[in-house]
């Protein structure tokens, strides 16, 4: 009997990354990627095949790396969201946000590659909606999401062994979400926002599909509510 696929999932510890994990438990032996130590061995607590992987992404070496000889899955699902108005933005501010929405992504995908060509795997980005419109005081976020889906497009067409797929929910009721709206000044209203338990159904779909199908991008937006 053949082993389970492995999926890797980076912010693993909470939001759509722990949704993603628990959705694809039942079909896959999982590794928890994050910051939290302490979070994501609780998430793990409830699957059953699952280690964490605590890691920070940025500074990521090869050393770093699980000891892997495939990967059938590796979503990338970590990410901040910092929002100001360019004039208030300082160069700090956007390095921050490509080094965590953008590099770490190329770099973890790169030091992967092997395994994943092993496995003939799937790349999953968890983009945003605002990597396809960006909106005043979103500049550098929007800026990284839509060099994320320039990183996807490119790694599908150099990788044709590889499935690549962009995800772009509209606004999910997460952690993330709850501190977008307080720097919108906004309130929290989970009820008019996507659930991170919906995301990953969507997510499971494009890695489930049989291997004549190849999910390039899927745009998710809640039934009512905002759209970014």
């Amino acid at each position: 009997m053949s082993e389970r696929p492995i999926a890797l999932v980076t912010g693993a510890s909470r939001g759509v990354g722990a949704a993603v994990a628990r959705a694809l438990a039942p079909t896959h032996r999982l590794i928890l990627g994050g910051r939290d130590e302490k979070a994501l061995a609780e998430v793990a607590a409830g699957l059953p095949d699952a280690r964490v992987w605590p890691v920070e992404l940025t500074g990521l070496r090869a050393a770093d790396l699980p000891d892997l000889e495939r990967l059938d899955v590796l979503v990338h699902s970590a990410g901040v969201a910092e929002l100001s108005r360019i004039a208030d933005t300082p160069a700090s501010a956007w390095r921050d946000t490509y080094e965590i929405n953008v590099v770490a992504v190329a770099e973890l995908t790169r030091l992967l590659l092997s395994a994943l060509r092993a496995a003939e795997g799937h790349v999953v980005c968890v983009n945003s909606g605002a990597g396809q419109r960006a909106n005043p005081g979103w500049a550098s976020y929007a800026a990284s999401k839509f060099a994320l889906r320039a990183f996807a497009d490119a790694l599908r067409q150099e990788e044709p062994a590889l499935r690549v797929t962009s995800v772009y929910p509209g606004r999910v009721a997460t952690d993330m979400q709850r501190s977008v709206r307080e720097q919108e000044g906004g309130a929290f209203e989970p009820g008019k926002y996507l659930a991170a338990e919906t995301v990953a159904k969507a997510i499971v779909g494009a890695v489930t599909a049989g291997a004549d199908a190849h999910l390039t991008d899927l745009i998710l937006r809640p039934r009512s509510g905002p759209v970014l």
